[in-house]
């Protein structure tokens, strides 16, 4: 079912993707006057198609992955003497640039759109409160203590725990002092502190800005209370059902649903003698936890089952909520940021101080996607507008192939005062598609190392 959840998921995201980009490049199109001769959300065999009164061919293709809009150009075939003003190729350099940049920018567009829906409706986060510190951390060094609310870091205000990993990951590489701003429970203003790092979360493969810092969120006391049981799995096979309370494990009490976790994740392939509260009732039961290998010698046990939800002091609730006009500037602001992390990822993956093992490709995409939508229209809208400005980012990147290199060349049209020639752009394309193939490998290969 999950798998079905996912496959339906990823369809959505990249056919609303694919669609917005292409319709930018055939909206502006046609306001420059070039001729449309087909406009495909994905590859392959068409599944349905229909033809409009300028002759532009609509299709959905069998391919999801991807999708094209094809102009009348010259250079791709012989063009009918009466139609040589609407061929691509015979537009000013200028309008040539404008149907370029118009895919990516019709991306940055809908992840405006997409934000500023969230704010506008808005949406409830937890404080940022410290639950721990870990000794001789960097946050213990410099002088973070539990029980404290982060309220900005690097000078920037935060206001949920998704908004301090974004800032902390924007500083991968650094060294010197990572600042930020908490304040205590009683305390009206915040003080500032500055934690020691050396080479922030360099080599850290996926990074994990938290733990590296020594900070551990503050959480409600959690029982273990069974929320989810997976089918087929160990903790369905041995007999639990959702809302059975865990009391002991081996005849050891259990304290809360973290100290069940860490017996299941020591005792791979070993059974578990469980006493468990079912409907007032005490019931034994044996569980054998699966072997999840993490890696060469080093695997932890896994049951299949999730914890009963609960519910969070209101003291600890954020609502973020803005009025539609005040949510345009934000959704601008939130767009601008996440297009600053988006290249600087790039860059830092560029020169090594990110894995490439990092990179995501089609299976990755499918698993979020699902994860996102069954988590929450908010978390998949918002994952559709970050994974819409990556999208965007990219097909910007100078490489031919892409919306960028096709923009880069047209640039060095404008500054020489000529095209560059067919065959530095044939060059150009092979290069491209070797860098981009590659990418695409690579990305698919690390997608199936997570999935093992």
């Amino acid at each position: 079912m999950a798998l079905i959840q996912n496959v339906l998921a990823v369809i959505v995201v990249l056919g609303l993707l694919i669609t917005f980009h292409e319709f930018g490049h055939f909206w502006v199109a046609r306001r420059c006057g070039v001729k449309v001769l087909r406009f495909s959300v994905g590859f392959g065999k068409p599944l349905w198609s229909r033809r409009d009164h300028h002759g532009t061919e609509f299709v959905v293709a069998a391919i999801p992955l991807g999708g094209y809009v094809k102009m009348l150009d010259e250079r791709e075939g012989p063009v009918d003497p009466a139609e040589r003003h609407l061929a691509f190729n015979n537009k000013s350099v200028w309008q040539r640039i404008a149907v370029v940049v118009a895919g990516p920018l019709a991306n940055f567009l809908l992840a405006i759109v997409a934000y500023w829906a969230l704010f506008v409706a808005g949406t409830t986060t937890v404080a940022p409160v410290i639950g721990s510190v870990a000794p001789d951390s960097p946050a213990s060094r410099g002088g973070l203590e539990a029980g404290q609310e982060i309220t900005a870091v690097r000078g920037e205000a935060v206001r949920s725990w998704d908004e301090i990993n974004l800032k902390l990951i924007a500083a991968i590489g650094e060294s010197g002092k990572l600042e930020v701003q908490a304040r205590d429970e009683a305390a009206a203003e915040p003080q500032t502190y500055r934690l020691p790092v050396q080479d922030w979360l360099v080599g850290q493969d996926p990074p994990r800005p938290l733990p590296s810092l020594g900070l551990t969120p503050w959480r409600p006391e959690i029982p273990a209370v069974i929320g989810e049981v997976v089918e087929g799995e160990a903790a369905a096979n041995a007999g639990l059902q959702k809302g059975d309370k865990i009391v002991a494990v081996d005849g050891q009490p259990v304290a809360d649903w973290m100290a069940f976790v860490d017996r299941v994740r020591a005792s791979p392939g070993e059974p578990l003698d469980l006493l468990v509260r079912r409907d007032g009732k005490r019931l034994e039961l044996t569980v054998t936890p699966a072997r999840n290998e993490l890696k060469e010698g080093v695997s932890i046990g896994y049951i299949g089952a999730g914890v009963e939800a609960v519910s969070w002091p209101e003291k600890y609730r954020r609502e973020i909520r803005y009025n539609p006009l005040a949510a345009v500037g934000e959704s601008l602001s939130k767009t601008g940021e996440m297009t600053v992390l988006t290249l600087g990822a790039i860059r830092k993956m560029a020169v090594g101080l990110i894995s490439p093992s990092n990179l995501s490709g089609p299976i990755t995409i499918a698993q979020i996607s699902g994860d996102s939508a069954r988590a929450g229209v908010a978390s998949f809208i918002s994952f559709l507008a970050y994974l819409s400005i990556s999208l965007g980012v990219l097909n910007l990147l100078p490489i031919p192939v892409l919306d960028g290199g096709h923009l880069l060349y047209y640039l060095i049209e404008v500054v020489r005062g000529r095209p560059v020639s067919e065959r530095a752009q044939a060059v150009g394309l092979r290069i491209g598609l070797a860098l981009v193939g590659t990418l695409m490998l690579m990305a698919l290969y690390f997608d199936l190392m997570r999935l093992g």
